[in-house]
């Protein structure tokens, strides 16, 4: 008896699904439904291709579809997108764009991976063609594209991550750049003091930085933001994402967070012999122990290798997530992990929070940067709840020591005492990690 996997998704999370069930069973049939024309992309990449540093969108492709073809037999149909599900005769319905066909693929085993699409707020003008989002490698070819044809007068909408990365990519490609952001300060993910640098960073590669300012309409040649209008010749979405749950949901299976689609600790939906993986679906956060819509790249890699462990009969659970990222804006290094103090609250923890500005190297070395790092505990418990860097060469991974001590559950007196490699180049003999876990210690006392 055969069992066909149909997996919907040629990217990050139904690829590595996809490939662990390859491994441990090198007979079954899979079909992968893919309806773009790349596999195993790198989405994060395209801001370096639009700026440059990349020299060709297929730089970003890990494997090729004709390697999972040809090497992991694995049948890829490119240009396939599936519009439908019917879960009773077990088939995906879904459009053959290069013969404009609807086709019906039958499946034993569902695993859905279809990943998520750019926020588009509902403001008059938003379809324009002079309008991207930051997705796909077509989105960076556009973008291209339109850098090709002449296109100079940029804006960004958004301080998140995506716009961060699209505003320099932009200057390095010699734009006039508007960055938009509708909160009071950069990175809204992050507290306001922690972010503050970036605002100045961005500044200083000529970045027409505007906080507190929507954007409020697209015209041809302009937009419209803080009763101003600005003027365009491409508008770049950097607002988050929305994950795609509509194929699930239109096909009865449960949705969560946001409309991502639900799933256990296996990567299981509601409905039997369907899973998911990837932006499209919910996380589990481990320090607010409640389900979460995060979507990154190491998340997605890492559910779709559980679900393949799990459809190919074997047992792997998905722990959660902490949200752990990290981010590089001119030379400023961002970095965070866990709760932010206003994410704590909301999720009802007592908790104190300490900042520490540090050094990235032995403070006699004339190379040292400047760092700031934020971190809370909770009270009583004290254990370590989230944290936040931000500064020059050296400071973003350091997120790794705190989002490592916050999934082992330490308290911060475990954090003072981590034993952390040590030597003049690497930083000074009390880390920032060490100073900004004494500074909540200290703060921790008051409460006992």
């Amino acid at each position: 008896m055969t069992d066909r996997l149909v997996v919907i998704g040629g990217d990050a999370a139904g690829m590595s699904a996809a490939m662990q069930v390859r491994r441990r069973q090198p007979d079954r049939e899979i079909v992968v439904l893919e309806k773009g024309q790349w596999t195993s992309y790198s989405a994060c990449g395209i801001p370096y291709f639009v700026g440059g540093s990349v020299a060709e969108v297929d730089d970003l492709v890990a494997r090729a579809p004709e390697t999972f073809r040809d090497v992991h037999d694995i049948d890829v149909r490119l240009g396939h997108e599936a519009r439908a599900l019917d879960l009773d005769r077990r088939v995906v319905e879904a459009w053959d764009h290069e013969a404009g066909a609807k086709v019906e693929v039958g499946f034993d085993t569902l695993h859905i991976a279809v990943g998520a699409r750019p926020l588009r707020p509902d403001l008059p003008g938003i379809d324009k063609p002079l309008v991207h989002g930051v997705q796909h490698p077509d989105d960076g070819l556009r973008l291209a594209g339109a850098l090709e044809s002449g296109a100079r007068r940029v804006v960004v909408v958004g301080g998140g991550y995506i716009g961060l990365e699209m505003a320099e990519a932009f200057v390095q490609r010699a734009c006039d750049v508007t960055l938009l952001e509708a909160s009071d300060h950069l990175m809204p993910s992050l507290d306001g003091d922690v972010a503050a640098p970036l605002v100045d960073a961005l500044r200083g590669l000529g970045v027409d930085v505007r906080v507190s300012t929507p954007l409020e309409a697209v015209e041809d040649g302009a937009v419209q933001a803080g009763g101003t209008s600005i003027p365009a010749d491409l508008v770049v979405l950097g607002l988050g994402i929305v994950p795609n749950g509509d194929l699930a949901r239109d096909a009865g299976i449960a949705l969560g967070v946001k409309g991502a689609i639900r799933v256990n600790r296996r990567q299981q939906t509601s409905a039997e012999g369907v899973w998911a993986a990837g932006d499209c679906c919910e996380s589990f956060h481990m320090v607010a122990r409640a389900p979460v819509h995060i979507a990154l790249g190491t998340v997605a890699n890492k559910q779709g290798r559980v679900a393949g462990i799990n459809m190919a009969g074997d047992y792997a659970a998905f722990p959660g997530v902490l949200g752990t990222a990290v981010t590089k804006v001119c030379s400023v290094e961002i970095g965070r992990t866990g709760l932010s103090g206003r994410e704590a609250a909301a999720h009802g923890f007592a908790y104190v929070e300490a900042a520490v500005e540090g050094e990235s190297r032995a403070g006699y070395l004339p190379e040292r940067k400047k760092l700031t790092l934020k971190a809370l505990a909770e009270r009583g418990s004290g254990r370590l709840l989230g944290a936040q860097i931000v500064g020059l060469e050296g400071a973003a991974k350091r997120i790794d020591v705190l989002a490592t001590a916050i999934q082992a559950g330490m308290a911060v007196d475990d954090v003072v005492e981590l034993d952390l490699g040590y030597a003049p180049p690497f930083g000074p003999v009390w880390d920032p990690v060490h100073l900004v876990a004494r500074r909540l210690l200290s703060e921790l006392r008051q409460f006992t």
